[in-house]
């Protein structure tokens, strides 16, 4: 009888673990989920601050998307967008010293997708 209290308890605790991991994932992909964010955050860390040089760096991403996943990194405080007035206006986006935090996540997500790419290449030229 005392065991299957034992292991109840460790199934709870278990469970609130779980629940914790994936409430804190869930967070994380909702601020900086979906195919562009990262990598906006990645050309603008390699000195793409405007807006076209952003789209130019981050193949095949439209105007319209980029202008809406800048307003949400903007408003995540990963980014902040410079109006200097004059003929012609100048926009500008800037990283916020908060967007150094995800640095060990990009590193290890660059990791992992190199080593992904090369699993796959050789399960390919193993069945040729």
């Amino acid at each position: 009888m005392k065991e299957s209290t034992e292991i109840q308890t460790d199934n709870k605790e278990f469970t609130e673990e779980c629940h914790t991991i994936l409430t804190a994932v869930s967070d994380a992909l909702y601020v900086i989920g979906g195919k562009w964010k990262l990598m906006i955050i990645i050309a603008m860390a390699r000195g793409n601050k405007r807006f076209t040089e952003i789209q130019r760096q981050v193949t095949g991403i439209s105007a319209r998307v980029l202008s809406s996943e800048l307003k949400d990194l903007e408003l995540n405080g990963f980014i902040v967008k410079k109006v200097e007035n004059g003929y012609p206006v100048s926009i500008e986006y800037e990283l916020l010293p908060y967007s150094q935090t995800l640095e060990e996540l990009v590193n290890a997500m660059t990791k992992w997708g190199i080593q992904h790419r090369q699993k796959l290449k050789a399960e390919i030229s193993s069945k040729k």
